[in-house]
């Protein structure tokens, strides 16, 4: 009898197999539609505003203007003359970049970052290096590059926090980092640091050459992050340890505004109205981040001692830590939280009359926020942080990080957004775009494909036909709206039908003596499992239910016919077997309408001989009899046999034998035939009186004929050699049908 065994698949094809999207009923007319914030963000805006209630509107457009050789743009300054500054991280420089997007090295330093660049009332650009924790004053028009050496230093903090310039330089590899965060003027021009480790704000007077910095506020926080000017000239400082939003006087007297649920606040921003807006990150119950490795423009390595500082995490991975809460804070108002997000690192604010900027990682995306939480991405930076933000007029300067960019926000000729691809499973046809009543001012454009990238062998762009999609059937769909001024274009949905693709019939074994059981009863018989061809040669089905083996009862009278099949359209099939023996041409109907991928019947229905059986399948009940398709597939060729052989011409006979003494033992000889008429004899086996079976073999030993003849010689015992004897025959076919014949030897006389 075959016996098929399971096949144990790895654990990496289940959850590949886990893994493959689940296909939709593939019956009548599906409707694909977008009509939310997070679906419209799967898109391609161009001067289009992705807006939170789900809607597409003109927007500002984002041109790129420069790719830095550094990995990341930390800050951006801009003067009156269309002049930006640019200090990035690895390599750590200070970049000016001409209006027509012509950069020159102004700045290099051997220290990993140029955090900071500000221009000053003075005319000079004033920029802060981490870990160093220095800041230097350059010249913004020389075409000379500067460095440490030429370049004056204004403020130093290893020196102000009391440590030893040349104990620092004695061994780089362990000297303590100093972090400057961001830097400010007042009125008066004096300039005022953020710091970290300690947390604090310095001043200092660049007019006056010389003159020493001083404490000007001193916290009990990690660092202070961020700076801003209120309209009364107060100092607005961001903290990281406890995330702490403080008001600091002209006398340098503090007073926390705001303590945040977050741990630091990264950014801060201050409306026209005087309101107070603060960006919070981190989770207070986790530890600071670990040592961070970073290779200078040096040939040495310094470890930079992170704080917990989500701007410097940037360098370390692209995990984002909880997310971002921005708070405002408005006086004689208890503080609003007035947006959040759970996959977004805001790294800079900035307010301007239409709304409140959130410059964002780790997608590089740039938000406009209202005071009634309603937001709107307006932005989508080809990078994966976006870190820094100057205003140029009437347009923004973007600075990013991975990779360190330049990117320019500002008025756009084009306002169109091409949606995410549709995969529609199989060919489709596409029919009625609808879309959201009260939109208006935009105009849809379709094409369609069969890869998924639309780059490859697709057709153009085709404007709708009266409603809808002129595009030629594919399997992917990709639709665009044009925007005109003030348009408002809200959820769009396409109507598709998918061509029917026809089941597939993948595999078939029939398997004789075995009985499935579909209510899977107890049974107390011996078992089979039954495994389709593609287990056991280790392959992984497009049904993952094949893989796994079919326990079946073992039965001499009964057939099992198992079988795989698959449709790529998710529709339900059925299925109808059909039988035809050897000789035959005409297909006879043994099943019909059958559901599982399983079925047994009795053997004794039909003749024994050889047969096949086809299994066709039909996804009809998914679709109208005009519609549905069917598959089938014929089984290799089997044998049914539940007929015993016969055992004929038995004869058993007493022989006596020379042996050269007196008394020799008797024997019997026994000759017999084994004929059956469908399959050959397998073995045969002799019982004298009763006792153990005994294996025989034919003459000419081999047993692969439907007719075998035996010659045995059975040997008796001396005091067994005058009596009575019974000779007890069976022979076996292939299929274990057995067939019986006994003879008596008489006593000699």
């Amino acid at each position: 009898m075959v016996d098929f065994h399971a096949i144990k698949f790895p654990l990496s094809w289940l959850l590949a197999l886990a893994a493959l999207p689940a296909l939709s009923p593939a019956q009548g007319t599906h409707l694909w539609t977008q009509s939310q914030l997070e679906e419209f963000e799967k898109g391609t805006p161009q001067g289009v505003a992705l807006t939170s209630d789900g809607h597409l509107r003109e927007g500002p457009g984002l041109k790129e203007v420069l790719t830095t050789p550094s990995t990341f743009v930390w800050s951006v300054a801009a003067d009156k003359n269309g002049v930006a500054y640019l200090g990035t991280g690895s390599p750590a420089t200070v970049l000016r970049v001409s209006g027509d997007g012509k950069p020159f090295t102004l700045f290099e330093t051997r220290d990993v970052s140029v955090q900071v660049v500000r221009l000053g009332p003075d005319g000079a650009l004033y920029a802060a290096t981490l870990p160093s924790g220095k800041v230097y004053k350059l010249n913004p028009a020389v075409d000379a590059k500067q460095d440490e050496a030429n370049a004056t230093v204004v403020f130093d903090l290893a020196k102000v926090d009391g440590e030893s310039e040349t104990k620092a330089n004695a061994d780089k590899t362990n000297a303590k980092s100093h972090y400057i965060w961001d830097l400010t003027f007042d009125s008066a021009g004096r300039l005022y640091i953020a710091t970290g480790d300690p947390g604090a704000v310095y001043r200092v007077d660049p007019a006056k050459p010389g003159a020493e910095p001083e404490l000007f506020f001193k916290s009990d926080e990690a660092h202070i992050r961020a700076l801003a000017w209120d309209a009364k000239g107060n100092l607005i400082a961001g903290s990281d340890g406890s995330g702490l939003v403080y008001r600091i006087d002209s006398r340098g007297k503090g007073y926390v505004l705001f303590e945040a649920p977050r741990r630091e606040i990264t950014a801060v921003a201050v409306g026209a109205n005087g309101t107070i807006y603060a960006a919070s990150v981190g989770d207070k119950t986790h530890n600071a981040l670990p040592p961070l490795p970073v290779q200078s423009m040096a040939t040495i390595t310094i470890t930079v001692v992170q704080p917990n500082s989500v701007q410097q995490a940037a360098n370390a991975s692209t995990s984002v830590p909880e997310g971002t809460e921005i708070y405002a804070l408005t006086e004689g108002q208890a503080p609003r939280k007035i947006w959040a997000s759970k996959d977004e690192i805001v790294y800079a604010l900035a307010h301007r009359p239409d709304g409140l900027l959130a410059l964002t990682g780790n997608r590089g995306r740039l938000f406009r926020i209202q005071e009634d939480g309603s937001f709107a991405d307006i932005g989508h930076l080809d990078a994966q942080q976006g870190l820094s933000m100057a205003a140029q007029g009437a347009d923004l300067l973007i600075g990013t990080g991975n990779t360190g960019k330049l990117f320019m926000l500002g008025a756009s000729q084009e306002h169109a957004y091409a949606s995410d691809v549709l995969d529609a499973g199989a060919l489709a046809q596409f029919g009625r775009v609808e879309i959201e009543p009260g939109s208006s001012g935009y105009e849809i454009e379709t094409r369609t494909g069969n890869v998924e990238q639309p780059v490859r062998g697709w057709s153009d762009w085709e404007p709708l036909k009266d409603g809808s999609v002129a595009s030629p059937t594919g399997r992917f769909l990709q639709w665009k709206a044009v925007l005109h001024v003030g348009a408002s274009l809200g959820s769009v949905g396409v109507n598709y039908l998918p061509v029917n693709s026809a089941p597939v019939v993948d595999e078939i074994v029939v398997v004789p003596g075995a009985r499935f059981n579909p209510q899977n009863q107890i049974v107390q018989s011996q078992t089979v499992n039954i495994s389709l061809p593609s287990a056991n040669q280790g392959g992984v089905s497009f049904d993952a239910s094949n893989s796994t083996p079919l326990q079946a009862a073992k039965d001499r009278t009964a057939i099992t016919v198992r079988w795989g099949a698959h449709d790529d359209d998710g529709d339900d099939l059925i299925y109808s077997l059909y039988l035809r023996g050897d000789g035959e041409t005409a297909w006879r109907l043994l099943k019909d309408k059958i559901t599982d991928k399983a079925y047994s019947f009795d053997a004794a229905l039909i003749p024994d001989g050889g047969y096949e059986i086809k299994v066709v399948a039909s996804d009809s009940p998914s679709h109208t009899p005009a519609d549905a398709l069917t598959d089938e597939k014929i089984s290799d060729r089997f044998v049914v046999d539940t007929t015993p052989p016969d055992v004929e011409h038995l004869n058993a006979a007493i022989e006596t034998r020379a042996c050269g003494q007196t008394n020799c033992p008797a024997q019997i000889r026994v000759t017999l035939d084994a004929v059956d008429a469908t399959s050959p004899i397998a073995h045969a086996e002799y019982s004298l009186d009763a006792g153990p079976w005994q294996y025989i073999e034919p003459v000419g030993k081999i047993s692969d004929s439907k007719t075998e003849h035996y010659d045995v010689i059975v040997p008796l015992a001396p005091d067994a050699s005058s009596g009575e004897h019974l000779i007890t025959v069976r022979a076996y076919d292939r299929y274990d049908n057995v067939g019986v014949a006994k003879t008596v030897v008489p006593a000699p006389k």
